[in-house]
C-alpha cells in the first residue's frame, strides 16, 4: 500500500511515519511544504494524479495554542480549510480509496455534555477562542462524510484530544499549554528563578494523549473495514491545568513556586472525550501522563541540543 501523510513533518505527522515506516507492506509518500504547498490546489492535485496512493492520514494545518488562535483567525480559518479542501478533492479525483482526516476535540460545543460523544457535533456553540480553527476542522470532516455518503468512498475522520509529545511546537506565545509549561518551567530552573506564572485559574480540566499513541490509534483505524465516520481519540481521563503543570514542574525539576493569573483566559471549562466507541473497536492508550511527560521532556531536551526545537 502507498500511504501518503500529507504534514508528515508536523509532531503528528513525524509520529505517523516513526509508527507506520514499520509497518509490514506500506510504502510512505512523503512531501515537505517547499515541494508541496498543500494550501495551492494545483500543487495538490498534481502529486495525486502523479503518484496515486491507495490511502491517505491528512494531518497537515495551521495549529497553535489559545494566544495563537485569538490572534490570527483568518490565518487559521483560511489555512486550514484550503488544506482540507484541495487534499480530500484532489485523493477524490485521483482515486485514492482510503482517506483518514485528523481533526481535533475543539470541534465540539463549548459546553458540550462531559464526556464528550461523537453525537454531540453542532449542537451548540463554540469556544470563541478557538473558534476559526474548529470551524475549518469540522468542514473537513463534514466533507469527507459527504465524500463517503454521495461518492462511496471510504472517507473518515478522527478526533483526537490535546496532544504532546516529540516535535512539538515549544513557542513562548503560540504553543499549546503543556509544551507552553514545559519550556517556561525548564527556562525558570535554568535562570534559578522562583517563580513562574501560568495563565488562567489552572480550575480547567483537560486530557492529554501522548502523540505516539495518537499514531498507533491511526495505524488500527486503517485497519477497520467500516469505521464511524468520525471517531474520538482519547485516553479517557482529564486532569486540571493545576495539576499538569504541578507534574511538568516535578519532572522538569523546577522548584519555585507557581502564580496563576487569572486575568488571562481560561478556554473551555472541561474537555474530556467519550472513547467508548474506540474502545469497543479495541483499541487503548496505553502512556500514562507522568510517564509521558517524562518522555517529552526527554525528547525536548534532545531537540534543543540538536538545534532542532519548533520555536
Amino acid at each position: 500500500m502507498k500511504l501518503y501523510i500529507a504534514g508528515h513533518q508536523g509532531m503528528v505527522g513525524s509520529a505517523l511515519v516513526r509508527r507506520l515506516e514499520r509497518e509490514p507492506g506500506v510504502s510512505l509518500l512523503l512531501r515537505t511544504r517547499g515541494e508541496v504547498d498543500l494550501i495551492r490546489p494545483a500543487a495538490v492535485d498534481g502529486l495525486l494524479a502523479a503518484e496515486k496512493p491507495d490511502a491517505a492520514i491528512i494531518v497537515a494545518g495551521r495549529v497553535g495554542g489559545i494566544q495563537a488562535n485569538s490572534a490570527f483567525p483568518v490565518e487559521f480559518l483560511y489555512d486550514n480549510l484550503a488544506i482540507a479542501l484541495n487534499t480530500l478533492h484532489a485523493a477524490y479525483r485521483h482515486g485514492v480509496k482510503r482517506v483518514l482526516y485528523l481533526g481535533s476535540s475543539c470541534i465540539y460545543p463549548k459546553h458540550a455534555p462531559q464526556p464528550m460523544p461523537e453525537e454531540c457535533l453542532l449542537t451548540g456553540e463554540l469556544e470563541p477562542t478557538n473558534e476559526a480553527y474548529a470551524i475549518a476542522k469540522i468542514a473537513g470532516l463534514k466533507l469527507c462524510q459527504y465524500y463517503r455518503r454521495q461518492h462511496g468512498v471510504l472517507f473518515h475522520s478522527a478526533m483526537p484530544t490535546n496532544l504532546y509529545g516529540p516535535g512539538d511546537n515549544y513557542h513562548p506565545q503560540n504553543s499549546h499549554v503543556l509544551p507552553g509549561l514545559i519550556r517556561r518551567f525548564h527556562e525558570a530552573k535554568e535562570a534559578a528563578r522562583d517563580e513562574v506564572v501560568v495563565w488562567g485559574t489552572g480550575s480547567p480540566k483537560r486530557e492529554f494523549l501522548h502523540v505516539d499513541d495518537l499514531a498507533d490509534a491511526c495505524a488500527f483505524l486503517l485497519q477497520v473495514p467500516n469505521p464511524p465516520d468520525w471517531i474520538n481519540i482519547g485516553t479517557g481521563k482529564d486532569v486540571t491545568i493545576r495539576e499538569v503543570a504541578a507534574i511538568v514542574a516535578a519532572v522538569v525539576g523546577f522548584k519555585g513556586r507557581l502564580a496563576w493569573d487569572p486575568s488571562k483566559p481560561d478556554g473551555t471549562p472541561r474537555k474530556l472525550l467519550d472513547v467508548s466507541r474506540l474502545t469497543a473497536l479495541g483499541w487503548k492508550a496505553r502512556t500514562g501522563l507522568q510517564p509521558g511527560i517524562e518522555h517529552a521532556y526527554a525528547s525536548f531536551l534532545a531537540e534543543k541540543a540538536a538545534g532542532r526545537l519548533r520555536a
